[in-house]
């Protein structure tokens, strides 16, 4: 069922796309060679706290990150962990925000 959203809700859930825009540009920002994944989970915590968001991902059936972070052979949902990233290597990051409820 299609539930009609107001201006207001609508306004909330696009600052929540915003945050994952942010976090996917920082989670770029830090996937270089050398970094681990769980470096690259505290770069995209630091935005979700910066702009009051809270993570889709974190505490869900127990997921302890606030990324799904996937390189090479691991196909989704990865979880962070101290695997230390290489040049060349392929990385997915998956990533959501909640702000006020509203994904």
């Amino acid at each position: 069922m299609y539930t009609r959203k107001t201006t207001a809700q609508i306004a909330i859930m696009r600052r929540a796309g915003k945050v994952v825009a942010e976090m996917h540009e920082a989670c770029s920002t830090a996937a270089r060679p050398g970094a681990t994944t769980l470096e690259i989970d505290a770069v995209a915590r630091g935005v979700l706290e910066r702009r009051n968001a809270l993570s889709n991902f974190l505490g869900y059936h127990g997921f302890p990150a606030v990324i799904c972070a996937s390189p090479n052979e691991v196909i989704v949902h990865g979880i962070p962990d101290g695997r230390v990233l290489n040049e060349g290597d392929i990385l997915s990051i998956d990533c959501g925000a909640i702000i006020e409820g509203w994904h």
